[in-house]
């Protein structure tokens, strides 16, 4: 028995729900058990960007940026549900990696 972790992230949390549904339901069609999807811990990275080289040493722009990801464990997979999981069109900007554990 095989168990598959899908791995979804992306700088934007409704992109990743939006993604996590589509799996969802390609999911429940094929009629596999499954967990999720799971929320991660989100990512934070802060950036600090002086505003002038030369001078005004105190003035500074901050930025930040934050990465959503979520988690999908199929319980059992079938070549079925991974040809299926290969078809399906998940919106722009989403990073999906798929891990199969024996």
């Amino acid at each position: 028995m095989e168990k598959v972790n899908i791995k979804l992230s992306a700088f934007e949390a409704p992109l990743v729900d939006q993604a996590a549904m589509k799996i969802v339901s390609a999911i429940k069609a094929v009629g596999a058990k499954y967990s999720g999807p799971i929320p991660l811990p989100t990512k934070y990275e802060e950036f600090t960007i002086l505003r002038s080289v030369h001078i005004n040493k105190k003035s500074r722009e901050q930025f930040e940026r934050r990465t959503h990801k979520r988690l999908i464990v199929l319980n059992n997979s079938s070549k079925d549900i991974l040809d299926k999981l290969s078809r399906l069109e998940l919106p722009a900007g989403v990073n999906i990696s798929i891990a199969i554990k024996k």
